[in-house]
């Protein structure tokens, strides 16, 4: 296929063009002339070489977008599929299916090498020469010792997005510091954010390497973006400590302009006991987010039918109520036990005065009609383990929808298929491969 721009003739199924990155495929309104409705990323081709959840969430949210995505694994398989439980939590599926694998690489091809071998490393730099991006997680150093790195890697595709994961970033004494989900939130100060503000540490649930895939993908996408606009390829970089810090958001921008962190909160000492959450009398909870107190207190002492709080000199002022929090969260907590959640939400709905939510577990969430209306849990027929559901990318494109297709890759799956379709090996090539102990 021939650029418009350049004059470069590409391969057939080429989307941007290899010389200068320009779309190959402009005005066919992303469904490459046809009326079949794919993905804003149809015709992307990444290689995936990552492994656990950092770099596989940021692939997989590209091949939600409808890259194809390429998982190069070693011979052993990526160590993910061998992660048996998580924080207590069992991961093995019926037929032996890992979950913990599974949620990270849904929508991916397998293909399995030893890069060890010279044969194994030209297969990949082979692989990477006709894609589009290339995306590793290893500890800096260990992609260019194995003669992957970026200035490998351009060599065989200048064109290429080559995205970098790491924990501390690609600069600095600790760059090349192993890493994991854990010493990121430590190091970016989250581990402070959460629990009562009495100086002890409290887990935010491993959310360093979920932040930071996203990070890493959306860095991807503004990559090919420069690529289409520019003609360039470039290599980006997310790291867990960047991506946590950035997670901070209005914290840590109010805390480095005026050198005062936001309170860590101590519900039974909310300093706005209206953005606070109270159990009900099922054990079950429910939040209430309203920042302007003065503006809400009336309507919420009305509401719950407490007009004499108005009354009360303790509460009738912001301030005042600041002064007296722990006094009126007793107050609000002795209300709230005396009903169950839904008869609270039943008192709640439909008034525009009140601003609050159901505290839910992620066990509620299958059946939550907003969730169900958005698609942000979708229903999946998993060809091993039947009906399944799959948390999918929250976003919502009208003309390139995103879909969920097809369950993670076997190990190695589509080895021989990548080999012969996208590489143009031939099957004695293949045998000659197996036999070597190149590839599975």
């Amino acid at each position: 296929m021939k650029c418009a721009r350049c004059d470069r003739d590409n391969r057939e199924d080429a989307k941007f063009c290899d010389a200068c990155g320009t779309s190959l495929t402009a005005g066919s309104n992303g469904s490459n002339g046809s009326s079949v409705k794919t993905g804003p990323l149809d015709g992307i081709r990444v290689v995936d070489w990552t492994m656990w959840q950092f770099g596989p969430v940021s692939t997989m949210m590209l091949a939600d977008l409808g890259a194809e995505v390429i998982k190069v694994e070693s011979l052993d398989g990526d160590l993910g599929r061998q992660f048996n439980r998580v924080a207590g939590a069992s991961s093995v599926m019926p037929g032996g299916i890992n979950s913990y694998f599974e949620c990270l690489n849904r929508q991916k091809k397998s293909i399995a090498i030893d890069l060890k071998n010279p044969k194994g490393l030209e297969v990949m730099c082979k692989l990477a020469g006709k894609s589009d991006v290339f995306v590793e997680n290893f500890r800096n150093g260990v992609a260019d010792r194995l003669g992957l790195g970026y200035d490998d890697v351009i060599k065989h595709n200048p064109m290429i997005v080559y995205g970098s994961a790491s924990g501390y970033g690609p600069q600095g004494p600790d760059s090349s510091k192993p890493a994991f989900a854990l010493t990121g939130e430590s190091r970016s100060g989250s581990l402070f954010w959460a629990g009562p503000d009495d100086g002890i540490p409290y887990s935010v649930g491993g959310m360093a390497d979920q932040m930071a895939g996203i990070m890493l993908s959306y860095g991807v996408l503004g990559g090919l973006l420069a690529r289409e606009r520019m003609g360039i390829g470039q290599k980006v970089d997310a790291s867990h400590l960047g991506s946590v810090m950035w997670l901070g958001g209005m914290r840590y921008g109010m805390a480095l302009l005026t050198n005062n962190a936001p309170a860590r909160i101590d519900r039974s000492m909310a300093r706005n006991p209206l953005w606070n959450y109270y159990e009900c009398e099922d054990g079950k909870w429910i939040a209430f987010s309203m920042n302007q107190s003065d503006r809400y207190w009336p309507f919420i002492c009305k509401a719950i039918d407490r007009t004499d709080l108005l009354d009360d000199e303790r509460f009738g002022t912001m301030d005042n109520r600041t002064e007296y929090r722990k006094e009126l969260v007793e107050v609000l907590d002795s209300i709230f036990i005396t009903r169950g959640r839904e008869d609270w939400a039943d008192l709640f709905t439909g008034n525009e005065d009140i601003i609050w939510e159901r505290v839910q577990d992620v066990f509620d969430l299958p059946n939550d009609p907003q969730v169900k209306a958005n698609n942000y849990i979708v229903d999946f027929d998993h060809p091993i383990a039947g009906p399944t559901k799959w948390l999918q990318t929250p976003l919502g494109y009208s003309e390139t929808p995103l879909s969920t297709r097809k369950m993670a890759p076997v190990h190695g799956e589509n080895t021989e298929e990548i080999l012969i379709e996208t590489l143009g090996y031939t099957w004695d090539d293949i045998a000659t491969l197996q036999s070597e102990g190149v590839i599975l």
